[in-house]
């Protein structure tokens, strides 16, 4: 039965039965006593309005179809679960039928008897099988249509009953299995204003009749196999605001769409485009984004292109293009992301723009200093020259500045030190002259300077020796003089290439290892006691160089005690608290599923000895239930729960209203709506002024991470990692699609991704999760880094920008993980290189690439394997809009599906330390965290 939260239910179940808004059978229009239900004149119900009102359980259909002036049924966006009864066909007065957005399962049944039927939504809700197509036939009045994400049974054509339905004005079918053509019939559906069919199995041409549609505002046919040109009339679709048909195989011209003068979002990537952009394009007012990428245009851009409307997006990348940059795609200051790579654009780059690549040329003008939010600066690689603006260090959102291989010349502005968020500097193989500034010690930011290949000169500065997080520092060949600072010994450097210059005296000792080398070649005047190509130090060289290494050691090794002290105290309280079993007096349990406990059960067993697991946030339990259900309970660190009775007086210590960690709230917010057999399933949460604990199901073969890569690795054939992959990227593109507002999980990993006792895959750990909120942009920014190392997108590193693009570049790194068996970081990939980097180095020949192939997959699967490293290849491009959506994801990893899936798994016994047992698909393992 469905439990109703917002009223009573018994009353509101009483009354449904006998078809009546209030106990005593009042008349009114609307009930007084029920919320979301509608009555007649004569006090009978007429419609139940329950829409996002976190309603669970299974719909009683034979008592809800028993109101016989039952006009409508709008439930969509809750949790409901169960199938639909054939008690559905005595609805017979329905007009409008809302189940969106729910978890429901088996199939739809026949809706035959629904002739009244106006709105049919049952988009997102987990049906299968066949749906009954035959019967929209009689559904002649119906106006709204949504069945898209479902996995129904492919039908072998294109429905012809939907041609039947000519008073639709809305027609969404994406990502339900329809194969075929698109026939010419749709003609007949002259009321459509949204007609979406993305995401199937559609093939042939774009029948001409489409053109007929005059209302049409927006057309979506993105990712399927559709061929040939636009048809004669196309542009007859006058009304087309939105037009997506990209990663198809059309091909053509684009001159049927010079006459979609309200185009406002215009998407054709990934198809087989020829000819020219039509000049008409610079004329399109209300234009503002515009992907046309991995197609074969030439000729230039339309010179007025983005110069009327808020133009905030293009990407034209790999095609042939020439000719000058557009002057005013950036008129109005909306522009977000210009993406014109590999093509051969020549000329100026307009002043208007900051981001950009191809033979350019000129200088860096001073209004760079406007661009305040500015992150990245890559001029490299074109002809730019003339001095660097002192205007740069307004640029305060600076993280990033890239100008290599240019002609500039001068010296680096003094003020470059206010550029507090500086990470990476790159200005080899330029003119710069001049002293290096000492200034740029102020750069606190700094983990990558390069600027070999100048003619800067002097000492080299003291202050760099101060920047905390400098990992690399390469000032090879330049005109540099004196000794090497020793304050350079302090930096934790994995790079230092000083070669090349006019330096002397002795090397620390810190850096005479041979890693170090080659960095120190090319100055006559260095010495060194240990490095064996350079000349011996005198003594007096030696004592004065080691003393100043001596004092340099001191003050960090006091530094290193007070961090080690803080460290030692921190978890210290936290094995005070474990130590502890809970009590409190009051528990707040709030369910988000039928559950078959109660705190109690959850709290007692919360222990020492029941502890699986321990992470940054907090620690993880594992519950037994009496009746032998397994939970796991995630402890959620406070600032109280770790220091309430040791910083009691501290009026630094939370409130009890603060006491909830940001971890905490984005699992809950993110978890308790979502309904996923591939996403894990979050119980209930119970709370207390001091403690969080999150309830889910147990998962008993651990984290994927666990199975590659820990003293628990199993060794797992290719039709179990294709399985495990195919699973978790269904789970992401629900996160990312299945809802109104996605979710974006920013912590994709393999550690996170679970495994239940059949080896199936489930998204876990919310912690770190965003939920785009109504009209946003599905975009946050960040101060701090979020995520995991190896695992992050690149652009996170210079914009601390995160969107479902940077899900996709992780779960990318997870797709390489499953086919090499290797981690995401290892010492064999060479210092600063993942792997990403590692397979990519990989790709010179189909020999090398094999090579990458983990030897633990058969030969039978190796080319299996090689297509979803392809897969991967395309997640982890280094430019966002160039990876694929998760939906298309999952689409591609559909059509590498191996012959036979036998999830066989047996323990790796060559892994030292692991048990030697056998491990048969469907048992279970070790529990893991």
């Amino acid at each position: 039965m469905i439990s109703f939260k917002c009223f009573r239910s018994s009353s509101l179940l009483f009354n449904i039965r006998k078809q009546t808004c209030s106990p005593h059978g009042h008349r009114k229009t609307k009930s007084a006593a029920f919320t979301g239900i509608v009555c007649n004149e004569n006090g009978f119900v007429t419609e139940i309005n329950l829409p996002q009102q976190q309603l669970q359980g299974v719909l009683p259909f034979d008592a809800i179809c028993g109101l016989r002036s039952l006009e409508k049924i709008s439930m969509g966006s809750n949790l409901l679960h169960g199938g639909i009864t054939e008690d559905l066909k005595h609805c017979t007065s329905l007009q409008v039928l809302d189940l969106g957005n729910n978890s429901f399962s088996g199939k739809v049944p026949d809706l035959f008897t629904l002739q009244k039927l106006k709105v049919l939504s049952l988009n997102t809700s987990g049906f299968s099988g066949p749906f009954p197509w035959k019967s929209l036939e009689n559904l002649t009045n119906l106006a709204f249509l949504s069945l898209g994400d479902n996995s129904f049974d492919v039908t072998s054509s294109f429905p012809a009953e939907l041609l039947k339905l000519d008073k639709l004005y809305w027609l969404y079918l994406s990502n339900c299995s329809i194969k075929g053509q698109i026939p010419e019939g749709i003609s007949n559906l002259t009321l459509l204003e949204n007609l979406e069919l993305s995401d199937n199995q559609l093939f042939g041409e774009i029948p001409a009749g489409i053109g007929k549609l005059s209302k049409l505002w927006q057309l979506e046919l993105y990712n399927n196999s559709l061929t040939g040109k636009f048809p004669t009339g196309f542009g007859n679709l006058t009304s087309l605001v939105n037009f997506d048909a990209s990663h198809n195989r059309l091909e053509g011209e684009l001159v049927e769409l010079k006459p979609l003068k309200l185009l406002a979002s215009l998407h054709l990537f990934e198809n087989q485009f020829t000819g020219d952009i039509p000049e008409e394009f610079g004329e399109l007012k209300y234009l503002e984004e515009v992907s046309l990428y991995t197609n074969k245009l030439t000729g230039p851009l339309p010179q007025k292109l983005g110069s009327w409307a808020d133009f905030a997006y293009i990407d034209v990348s790999e095609n042939f293009l020439t000719g000058p940059i557009p002057p005013d795609m950036c008129k109005n200051g909306k522009m977000t992301e210009l993406l014109i790579l590999q093509n051969s654009f020549t000329g100026q780059v307009p002043r208007k723009l900051c981001e950009f690549m191809n033979q350019f040329e000129g200088p860096v003008t001073p209004d760079i200093g406007n661009a305040k939010s500015l992150a990245l600066l890559n001029l490299a690689n074109n002809r730019f020259s003339g001095t660097l603006p002192s205007t740069i260090s307004q640029t305060s959102s600076l993280v990033s500045v890239q100008l290599s291989s240019n002609r500039f010349s001068g010296e680096i502005p003094s003020t470059i030190g206010e550029l507090k968020n500086l990470s990476s500097l790159y200005l080899t193989g330029n003119k710069f002259s001049g002293a290096i500034p000492d200034s740029l010690g102020l750069c606190a930011s700094l983990t990558d300077i390069n600027l070999s290949g100048n003619s800067f000169s002097g000492n080299i500065p003291e202050s760099l020796g101060s920047l905390p997080t400098l990992n690399s520092l390469n000032l090879s060949n330049n005109k540099l003089s004196g000794e090497i600072p020793v304050s350079l010994s302090r930096l934790k450097l994995s790079n230092l290439d000083l070669s090349n210059n006019q330096l002397s005296g002795p090397v620390p000792d810190s850096f005479s290892l041979e890693a170090f080398r080659e960095g120190f070649e090319g100055n006559p005047g260095l010495c060194s006691q240990n490095l064996k190509n350079l000349q011996p130090c005198s003594r007096n060289a030696r004592t004065s160089n080691q003393l100043r290494v001596f004092v340099s050691c001191i003050v960090a090794g006091l530094l290193v005690l007070v961090i080690f002290a803080g460290c030692f105290l921190f978890l210290k309280l936290r094995q005070n608290n474990l130590d502890h079993p809970l009590k409190q007096s009051s528990w707040n349990m709030k369910s988000f599923r039928i559950l078959s406990f109660n705190e109690s059960d959850v709290i007692d067993a919360i222990k020492s000895e029941n502890l699986i697991g321990k992470g940054g946030s907090g620690n993880v339990y594992k519950v037994v239930l009496d009746n032998g259900n397994e939970l796991a309970v995630k402890h959620i660190w406070t600032a109280n729960s770790i220091d309430r009775r040791s910083f009691r007086s501290s009026s630094a210590m939370l409130t009890k209203k603060n006491s909830r960690s940001p971890e905490y709230d984005a699992e809950v917010a993110t978890l308790s709506n979502v309904r996923h057999v591939n996403v894990v399933k979050l119980f209930c949460s119970i709370t207390s002024d001091d403690c969080n604990l999150l309830v889910y199901e147990y998962l008993p073969n651990g984290s994927l991470w666990d199975r590659l890569h820990s003293c628990h690795k199993v060794k797992m054939g290719w039709e179990l990692r294709y399985s495990i992959a195919a699973g978790a990227a269904k789970g992401l593109e629900y996160l990312h699609h299945g809802f109104d507002r996605p979710v974006i999980h920013r912590d994709v990993k393999s550690s996170n991704i679970l495994l239940d006792e059949e080896w199936k895959p489930r998204i876990a750990d919310f912690g770190l999760a965003k939920i785009v909120q109504a009209g946003g942009q599905g975009e946050w920014t960040n101060n701090v880094i979020a995520g995991t190392h190896g695992y992050i997108a690149p652009e996170y590193a210079y914009t601390c920008k995160v969107n479902e693009k940077s899900d996709v570049y992780s779960f990318g790194v997870v797709l390489m993980e499953l086919v090499t068996g290797k981690r995401p970081i290892e010492p064999e990939f060479g210092e600063n290189k993942d792997i990403v980097c590692w397979v990519c180095s990989k790709l010179e020949s189909k020999e090398s690439v094999i090579e990458v192939v983990d030897s633990n997959i058969s030969e039978v699967f190796k080319g299996d394997a090689m297509k979803m490293l392809r897969i991967a290849i395309h997640c982890t491009s280094r430019i966002p809009a160039l990876r694929p959506s998760m939906r298309m994801v999952v689409h591609m990893l559909e059509e590498v599906e191996p012959l036979q899936l036998t999830d066989v798994v047996v323990v790796d016994k060559a892994s030292a330390g692991c048990s030697k047992e056998k491990v048969n698909t469907g048992g279970k393992s070790d529990p893991s965290s």
